[in-house]
């Protein structure tokens, strides 16, 4: 199966946690990623969001049609998230729209060959 991983744009620095929201930067991180990822995802990909704000608004710049998981908020453990994008048996792409460091630990979980402190940058495309 297919699984990306998405860290939330940039977000103000704020409280409470759940209710930051994307900065200006933030926003236009997101549009930018989503517009890139548009060209690139097969129709049928389920995206699943933490919710958090800055992950809502982030889902929302590439999708309305996406959904919301309370277990894979801050602080969720990888298998939350292995869990909420039933890896390894869902029968479509599964995107999720998370926090580090969470989807760091994912990605070195899922590829032993990465160290465990990967860092996931924020939401950017830049090419």
């Amino acid at each position: 199966m297919d699984l990306i991983l998405w860290r939330h744009a940039e977000a103000e620095d704020s409280y409470p946690d759940m209710s930051r929201k994307l900065t200006k930067k933030g926003v236009d991180q997101a549009n930018r990623m989503a517009n890139w990822l548009k060209s690139k995802l097969p129709e049928n990909t389920l995206v699943i969001a933490s919710p958090a704000l800055r992950t809502q608004q982030t889902a929302s710049a590439l999708t309305s049609n996406f959904m919301t998981n309370i277990e894979i908020g801050p602080g969720a453990s990888f298998s939350n998230i292995l869990t909420a994008a039933n890896w390894p048996y869902s029968q479509r792409p599964v995107l999720i729209v998370g926090h580090q460091p969470t989807l760091g630990e994912v990605a070195s979980h899922l590829i032993p060959v990465i160290p465990p402190e990967l860092s996931i940058k924020k939401g950017l495309y830049g090419g």
